[in-house]
């Protein structure tokens, strides 16, 4: 079971979820360490390749940015609370340049 690693402030965000949420969050993410899909996803190819979205309804929208193609660990990218329709700008620029980030540091 790889283990998961969070980028940037992302551990911080889904810690101040409702705690259903949280809850939520964390058995989704588990599905995912067993190498299976989250129950609602969706490919995030603006951000990446094999980048996915977790979509969790409860109390609200709430999402998880992460990719699991790399051998060593799940990465979370990012995680917000979606207040609109459409994801906002500046929660794609974070979990792109985390993205970024994390390719420069696992090329070393």
């Amino acid at each position: 079971m790889k283990p998961i690693e969070f980028c940037g402030r992302s551990l911080e965000v889904v810690r101040q979820f409702p705690a259903a949420v949280k809850r939520e969050s964390g058995y989704q993410l588990d599905r995912v360490q067993h190498g299976l899909d989250p129950q609602d996803w969706k490919p995030m190819t603006s951000i990446g390749a094999s980048v996915r979205e977790i979509r969790i309804q409860d109390q609200g929208q709430y999402r998880i940015i992460y990719v699991a193609k790399f051998s060593d660990a799940i990465y979370v990218l990012h995680a917000f609370q979606k207040k609109t329709q459409k994801t906002r700008k500046t929660d794609i620029d974070t979990a792109k340049r985390e993205y970024e980030a994390l390719k420069r540091r696992l090329k070393k």
